[in-house]
């Protein structure tokens, strides 16, 4: 599935080396722009609900799997916002960002900490925030049930995983420091306030039927694409995550993040997330421009860019090859291949 893997940095490279390469317009903000990835979302998200109505059950497969990528646009818009490059003003970021995250029940400032934590610590063993490798010895000392846990999220069950790790990371207040209270409860609030005015209306007269049909699959979809960009922009054999004193940003950000091509529908959907790489080296280019950035890549850094395109091969790759990392080997191992 990896169509090319790129070189390591050399030795005494930084990230600005990288950063300053790329045009100017790329980091510019652009009203228009921003809220045209509103409209699309918003008239996505329209259309699948609209189909949902009349369309006969066996389309329905079709059907969720484009209303959950829809939804998934939702949570690229607050992505936008939770990195200042949806607007230039905090307050509209703020609003917008609890506006479009609060339906997928996503509590915005909590998931914008962390995931900020997860730019700063890219690929970093213990300090990433967003994804963190099952370890051999973890393997090795969990129960039957832990161990199961294990093979399915790194398996056939990998789009579950977003979800475990939105209950663990997003609604605790612990994991949060004092001054950061008061826009956690306020994410964490309204996402409570749409399960009561919302979802358990829905729940009480539609029915259980209904609230799988109207809510639950599409936001099982968002949290399959939520699970899979994760695993992919940040998972391949050849890239190791690193202790701290051996970690550095630009290994990390241009050489530890892969490039990854999907259908074109799902990209303009999910407004190219995927065009990842440019999104790691500054999070102030808006999503917009990622595409733009990316093509600076290819011209200046191409070689120590890794890229893959999405389908059988490369999540086979992954979930037989990626199970669990050493980090005394430096290396991905499978589950079963550990003495290899």
């Amino acid at each position: 599935g990896f169509t090319q893997m790129g070189e390591p940095v050399p030795a005494g490279m930084v990230l600005n080396d990288v950063v300053k390469t790329l045009p100017k317009e790329v980091f510019e903000v652009d009203d228009f722009k921003a809220w045209k990835t509103v409209a699309i979302t918003i008239s996505a998200l329209a259309t699948g609900y609209a189909a949902l109505t009349v369309a006969p059950w066996y389309l329905y497969p079709f059907i969720y799997a484009f209303l959950g990528t829809a939804a998934t646009g939702l949570f690229v818009i607050g992505h936008d916002c939770g990195h200042n490059s949806f607007s230039k003003s905090q307050l509209v970021n703020d609003i917008v960002g609890n506006a479009v995250m609060t339906p997928l029940v996503f509590p915005f400032e909590p998931w914008r900490i962390k995931h900020n934590t997860h730019h700063a610590h890219t690929n970093k063993l213990i300090m990433d925030t967003a994804w963190q490798p099952f370890r051999p010895h973890q393997f090795d000392n969990a129960d039957r049930i832990g161990q199961a846990m294990m093979r399915a999220t790194m398996g056939p069950l990998w789009w579950m995983a977003s979800i475990g790790h939105w209950l663990f990371w997003h609604f605790d207040l612990n994991k949060f420091r004092p001054q950061e209270h008061a826009k956690v409860k306020t994410s964490i609030a309204a996402c409570y306030a749409f399960g009561l005015l919302i979802l358990l209306p829905l729940l009480m007269t539609q029915g259980p039927v209904g609230f799988v049909k109207w809510w639950l699959l599409p936001w099982l979809g968002f949290h399959f694409w939520m699970s899979t960009f994760t695993l992919v922009h940040h998972t391949a054999p050849h890239i190791p995550f690193k202790q701290n004193r051996e970690w550095n940003a630009v290994g990390a950000q241009l050489a530890g993040t892969v490039h990854c091509e999907y259908p074109g529908w799902i990209d303009f959907l999910c407004h190219d997330i995927s065009v990842h790489i440019p999104h790691h080296l500054s999070t102030k280019i808006p999503s917009y421009n990622l595409r733009a950035g990316h093509a600076s890549l290819l011209q200046n850094w191409d070689r120590h860019l890794n890229k893959a395109v999405f389908g059988f091969p490369l999540m086979t790759t992954i979930l037989t090859q990626c199970n669990l990392f050493d980090a005394e080997k430096k290396q991905w191992v499978g589950f079963d291949n550990r003495a290899v």
